[in-house]
């Protein structure tokens, strides 16, 4: 390990690291070589960060390397607060409640006090795990953890709820607090954009209007969050009207105000329109941004066809912007959906070339089109890859498009690959979900793989290996 580690700037260096990481299998292999050559690594906060942001999706291996390190002398090493976040949010996912508590604890022993941040996390967490009354409670308490809440925190909670299509609950806390907090322009912006995430833009309207009857002036994110809003909904003219409105209302008319525009028409299948608001924008001296070549090469792949994409992808190449992740993962999507493989795989491999790599969500939109056409062990193909800690490793979704696919065929051989499927995500910390849980045991029983079923049941009981929240 170390003849490649040492001597390295971060990147490469946390690279080697998560690879090597990835890569062992036995436990007791890893904890002896990170102890031998710990004292050789320049640790540093940034380059911890950025290891445990590549071990994202191996969460159990993720808090061994961070544990590891919370137990070196401190004039070797000491976690930042950034550092503990981090380890926060992985076992938060895992759903380790003890770990985030006993993390927090740790924190405020190293005299490192928890941030808005750090409650931020726990709190979206436990809202996405489908405990938003719990999360309600971390809230009310943090001032008793060492973090006071403020109007800033507060925003943030009613955001994870709106987000979470929780809106009701959070329009619920907005009018119990609000006097205590004093809400701003922010929080009715959340608010407002919570109902229109569920395509309530009358309402949304109702709260933009009691804004500013109490003497907050409405500001470009409020209308663009409406103009969203609109376009969600399916309300076309609605939009169009809206936009109008804000022309002829000399409104801040921004890059994400027409992004939205083009987006918007552009998902509803009226391409040209999408492509003369996009011009127009051009033309009134609004340059578009990375997100507005994003939204355009999105809707002609879905709407149009992928060679009119790929213009506009060579046209904002020859403009001197720059892809992101973002622009590729689109792209690549296109191409799966003509069937392209070989040339979504070229894309794959350009990525690298443009320094953007290709992240899970690249590799999870190759893996579910190839599983729609059939072609399963090409895909297991590529989630192998994966897996090898040659790149990004999977993630739950990952994992239920290949279980899902498996049970398409229902060979014995599927059956028996989807319940090594199943091992694994379980081992890096994944929490299946009961019907996935399930279907995979009664597969593996009805296909005569007793031993795999036993094998899965035995990790369930084992203390500490399973999530609790599964039961037959």
């Amino acid at each position: 390990m170390c003849c490649f580690l040492i001597g390295q700037y971060s990147a490469p260096l946390s690279k080697n690291i998560s690879r090597f990481i990835l890569r062992t299998v036995d436990i007791d292999t890893l904890t002896h070589t990170l102890e031998e050559t710990a004292c050789k690594i320049p640790w540093s906060p940034p380059l911890v960060n950025c290891i445990l942001k590549r071990l994202w999706n191996h969460g159990p291996k993720a808090l061994l390397f961070f544990n590891f390190l919370d137990f070196l002398s401190p004039r070797r090493y000491a976690h930042a607060a950034s550092s503990f976040n981090h380890a926060i949010d992985i076992a938060a996912r895992m759903r380790q409640y003890n770990a985030v508590w006993t993390l927090l604890s740790r924190m405020r022993s190293r005299n490192i006090t928890p941030s808005p941040l750090t409650f931020a996390i726990i709190l979206e967490r436990f809202v996405s795990a489908g405990k938003p009354e719990k999360a309600l409670r971390i809230f009310l308490s943090m001032h008793h953890r060492g973090c006071p809440q403020d109007l800033s925190s507060f925003n943030t909670f009613l955001d994870i709820l709106c987000k979470s299509n929780r809106v009701e609950m959070a329009s619920s806390l907005f009018r119990a607090l609000g006097p205590r907090f004093r809400p701003d322009t922010v929080t009715y912006n959340i608010i407002a954009n919570g109902w229109c995430l569920i395509k309530r833009t009358p309402v949304a309207l109702r709260v933009m209007k009691d804004m500013v009857e109490r003497g907050l002036t409405p500001t470009p994110v409020t209308y663009n969050i409406l103009l969203k809003g609109y376009f969600r909904a399916g309300q076309l003219k609605e939009a169009w009207d809206f936009f109008l409105q804000m022309k002829r209302r000399g409104c801040e008319l921004d890059v994400v105000t027409y992004t939205t525009v083009v987006h918007g028409f552009g998902v509803a299948g009226e391409v040209e329109k999408a492509q003369r608001v996009f011009d127009e924008m051009v033309g009134h001296g609004c340059l578009p941004s990375i997100a507005t070549y994003n939204a355009l090469i999105q809707v002609l792949c879905k709407k149009d066809n992928v060679e009119n994409a790929l213009v506009v992808f060579n046209d904002l190449l020859r403009k001197g912007y720059l892809p992101n992740s973002t622009t590729y993962n689109v792209l690549i999507r296109g191409l799966c959906h003509a069937s392209e493989f070989d040339r979504a795989a070229e894309f794959m491999e350009r990525m690298k070339g443009d320094d953007c790599e290709p992240n899970v969500q690249t590799f999870n939109v190759i893996i579910r089109y190839l599983c729609d056409a059939g072609e399963i062990e090409r895909s297991l193909s590529v989630f192998a890859k994966m897996g090898n800690g040659v790149c990004c490793p999977p993630n739950l979704d990952t994992y239920n498009v290949l279980i899902s696919a498996l049970f398409v065929r229902k060979k014995p051989d599927d059956m028996l690959t989807a319940g090594k499927l199943l091992m694994e995500m379980m081992e890096r910390g994944f929490v299946p979900r009961k019907f996935t849980y399930n279907r995979v045991l009664n597969g593996l029983l009805l296909t005569g793989n007793q031993a795999l079923a036993k094998e899965i049941l035995r990790a369930q009981s084992r203390p500490g290996h399973f999530p609790r929240e599964i039961r037959l």
